[in-house]
C-alpha cells in the first residue's frame, strides 16, 4: 500500500506543477476560444466522454468506481479507493471561404482525479482538471494603410493571437441517505492567465517599428458545485439501476487583474521577431470582479450491471450575465444536449476477453455562448470509446478508459469560419483497497 501512495502523490504534485506551467502556453487551436473565458472544459472523463458526455446521472459504470466531477453526489458511490489519470490529444482542420485552410494539433495531460471512501455510504475527493482553454493565431492583411486610397501602397498586416487557460484544483464529499438519495459538493478554487496579442506590421517598408499590444487578465478565486441523485434498483440480485441525477454550479466571484503592455519591435527580412525594443506602455487597466454564471445540469441513466448502461444529459448556462473588466463582449446562454450509453457483450466471461470490453457510443449537440457577427456558434460531435479491462491483482482493479471526439463547431456564413476537431483522450483508472483497518483474531 505505500508504494500506491507514494506513486499517487508523487504524480499529483508532478500533475499540479505541469498544470501550472501549462497556464503560459496555448492548448488549444480555435479562433473561437478567444471569447469570453475560453473554451470551456467540463471536466469529465474518457469513460463519459465517449458516451456522449452524459455524466449528471452517473455513478459507477459496470461496477468500477468512477471519479464523477460533474455530479459530487456520485461520490456516495464509491467503496474503494479511485485514482483517475489522463491525457489528451486534440487536433483541429479549420476553414475559411477563400483562404487555405490550417491544421494544427495540440497534446497535453488531461486530468487527475483521487477519491477515498469515508464510510460505506460517503467518499472525498480531490484534484486537478482544466477549467478553460485559449489558444488562437490568425493574420487579417488590408491593402493601402487601411485608407482605400490608391495612393497609399502599402498593406497593414494585424496579426491576433491568444494563449493561455484556467484551472480548476477542487476537493469535494457525497454521501448517501440510504439506498436510493445521495447528495454531494464540491469547493474549488479556479486560477489561471489569458493572454490575447494585437500586433501590426508593416512589411514593405524596411526597418519599420512594429507595435504590439498584450492584454493579460489574471484570474483566481472559489466555485461551488452541487448535486444530488436518486437511484432506483429492480431485479432479483438488485443488478438494474434507474438513476435520476441534477447538479449545479452556484454563480460565484472571481478576482480579476487586467494589465495592458504596447511595446514595439522589428521584423528581418526573413521574418524573424527581435525583441522587444521599447515598452510604450505598461498599466493596470481593471481591477475588478468576474462573476461567473448559475450552471443547471439534469441527467438520467438506465444501467444493467454487466450488460449495457444508456443515458441522456440536459444542460443550460447562463452565459449572458457573466460580465469580464475592460471587455464589451455580449455572449448569449449556452445550452447542451448529450446522449449515448455503452454496451458489454459478457461481463463474466473467462476465456473471451474481447466480451469483457466496454463499447461506448454518443452525440453531444451544444449551443455555445459565442455569437459572432450575428450568428450563433453552435457544436456538435459523435463520441465512440472502449473500456479495457486489465488482469485484477488481488483487491485491485484496472481499467484503461479511451475515447474519441469527432465533430465541428462554426460555419462559413458571414465569413467565418469552421472548425473540425478530432480529440482523443485515454484515462487510466485504478480502484483498490486503501487505508482500510484489518482486525485479527
Amino acid at each position: 500500500m505505500i508504494k500506491h501512495i507514494r506513486a499517487g502523490f508523487t504524480f499529483l504534485f508532478t500533475t499540479v506543477a505541469l498544470g501550472a506551467m501549462a497556464q503560459s502556453t496555448a492548448t488549444t487551436s480555435s479562433p473561437y476560444s478567444q471569447f469570453g473565458l475560453g473554451d470551456i472544459n467540463t471536466g469529465l472523463l474518457p469513460q463519459t466522454r465517449a458516451m456522449g458526455g452524459i455524466s449528471t446521472a452517473i455513478n459507477k459504470i459496470n461496477g468500477y468506481n468512477t471519479i464523477n466531477l460533474q455530479n459530487p453526489a456520485s461520490y456516495g458511490s464509491i467503496n474503494l479507493t479511485t485514482i483517475d489519470i489522463g491525457v489528451l490529444g486534440s487536433f483541429s482542420t479549420l476553414k475559411q471561404n477563400d483562404v487555405s485552410s490550417q491544421r494544427n494539433g495540440n497534446f497535453r495531460l488531461s486530468h487527475f482525479n483521487f477519491a477515498a471512501p469515508v464510510s460505506k455510504r460517503s467518499a472525498l475527493s480531490f484534484g486537478l482538471v482544466p477549467y478553460s482553454e485559449l489558444g488562437y493565431n490568425y493574420r487579417q492583411s488590408i491593402p493601402n494603410f487601411g485608407t482605400g486610397s490608391p495612393a497609399d501602397t502599402s498593406a497593414v498586416n494585424y496579426i491576433y493571437s491568444g494563449d493561455g487557460g484556467l484551472s480548476k484544483a477542487y476537493a469535494g464529499y457525497g454521501f448517501g441517505i440510504g439506498r436510493h438519495i445521495s447528495f454531494g459538493g464540491n469547493v474549488s478554487y479556479i486560477f489561471g492567465n489569458l493572454r490575447k496579442f494585437r500586433s501590426t506590421e508593416i512589411p514593405s517598408i524596411g526597418n519599420n517599428l512594429n507595435s504590439r499590444s498584450e492584454r493579460s487578465n489574471s484570474i483566481g478565486g472559489v466555485n461551488f458545485d452541487y448535486g444530488t441523485q436518486v437511484n432506483f434498483d429492480f431485479g432479483d440480485e438488485r443488478e438494474q439501476h434507474l438513476v435520476f441525477g441534477y447538479s449545479g454550479s452556484a454563480s460565484s466571484t472571481l478576482n480579476s487583474k487586467v494589465t495592458n503592455i504596447v511595446s514595439q519591435y522589428k521584423t528581418s527580412a526573413e521574418g524573424d521577431e527581435s525583441a522587444a525594443l521599447d515598452t510604450l506602455s505598461n498599466q493596470v487597466l481593471n481591477d475588478g470582479k468576474i462573476k461567473l454564471p448559475l450552471m443547471h445540469h439534469f441527467g438520467i441513466s438506465f444501467q444493467k450491471d454487466g450488460k449495457f448502461l444508456i443515458g441522456a444529459d440536459y444542460s443550460i448556462g447562463n452565459w449572458s450575465k457573466l460580465s469580464i473588466p475592460n471587455s464589451s463582449e455580449v455572449l448569449r446562454n449556452s445550452q447542451t444536449l448529450n446522449v449515448g450509453g455503452q454496451f458489454t457483450p459478457n461481463g463474466n466471461a473467462l476465456h473471451n476477453y474481447f466480451a469483457l470490453i466496454d463499447y461506448r457510443l454518443g452525440f453531444r449537440y451544444d449551443k455555445t455562448y459565442i455569437n459572432v457577427a450575428n450568428t450563433n456558434i453552435n457544436q456538435y460531435a459523435g463520441t465512440f470509446g472502449l473500456g479495457l479491462p486489465l488482469a485484477p491483482n488481488g483487491g485491485t482493479f484496472y481499467k484503461i478508459n479511451i475515447a474519441a471526439e469527432y465533430g465541428q463547431r462554426g460555419t462559413l456564413t458571414n465569413n467565418l469560419i469552421k472548425e473540425n476537431f478530432f480529440n482523443i483522450h485515454i484515462g487510466f483508472t485504478l480502484n483498490d483497497i486503501w487505508f482500510r483497518k484489518y482486525k485479527f483474531d
